[in-house]
Parts: structure tokens; sequence; C-alpha cells
């Protein structure tokens, strides 16, 4: 640190020790506390396949714009590329909206309380079972 004092005094600084900054978190989705989680991650879903279109949609425009002045064959192909992915994006918003309708309809499908139980065995075990069932009840 000797090598550095004099600098100080040149640029009129101080030589102040500042401690290192917390890690960058990845930013987390905005969760509204009255929808369920999948609610939640659709529309933060859905959100970022929107701003991908978007993005793709100026990319596109200035490959065009560059394919256009300069002739060249690999700009209309990077182009083409672009188009491509764009489309593919938009069928992933399709596919997001059959994937949250299937998860709803999983939710909503099934038996939630069991009325009628069927057993499935001998009559010898049937008997068996209720016997021991009679045994224990009058225990």
């Amino acid at each position: 640190m000797d090598n550095f004092e004099g600098l100080d005094e040149v640029f009129e600084t101080t030589a102040d020790i500042v401690a290192p900054q917390e890690e960058v978190k990845a930013k987390k989705p905005p969760i509204k506390e009255d929808k369920d989680d999948v609610e939640s991650d659709y529309e933060y879903a859905r959100s970022n396949l929107y701003l991908l279109v978007d993005k793709g949609q100026e990319a596109i425009n200035g490959a065009l714009d560059l394919a256009m002045s300069s002739d060249h064959p690999r700009a209309y192909e990077v182009a083409g590329q672009l188009i491509k992915h764009v489309g593919d994006v938009a069928d992933k918003l399709m596919t997001l909206q059959k994937d949250k309708k299937s998860v709803r309809e999983e939710k909503k499908s099934g038996p939630t309380n069991v009325t009628n139980a069927l057993f499935v065995g001998s009559t010898a075990d049937l008997q068996k079972m209720l016997k021991d069932a009679s045994k224990k009840k009058d225990k």
C-alpha cells in the first residue's frame, strides 16, 4: 500500500476500505397473495414469453433491415432463424394455456371422499377379516 500513498495526495482522496457488497440475488417474480402457485407461475411465465416475443420482433426488424441493406445471404438466414424462434415462443404461449387448463382439471377431477369401499379377496379372507375386527371391537 505504500506505493499508492502519494496518489491520495495528488488526487486529493482518502483511502477508505469499503466492505464488500452483498450478492445480488435473482429477482423473484411478484407473487400475489390471493392467487395460488400455479396461477402466479402461469402469469410470470406468460409475461416472460410476451417479453421474448416483443424483443424477438425488434430483433427481426433489425435483422431484416440489415439483410435488405447488405443483400448478404447470411443476414437473410439469421432473419429467418429469428422468425422461426419467435414463432416457437408463440407456440409456447399456446402450450402454456393448455398446461394451465390441464392443471386446473387435475385439481377438480377425482373423488375427494370415498363412500363405498370395495374388498378384493376371497370369501374366506373376508370372513377372517370380519372375525378379527369383531374380536378387536369386543376388547
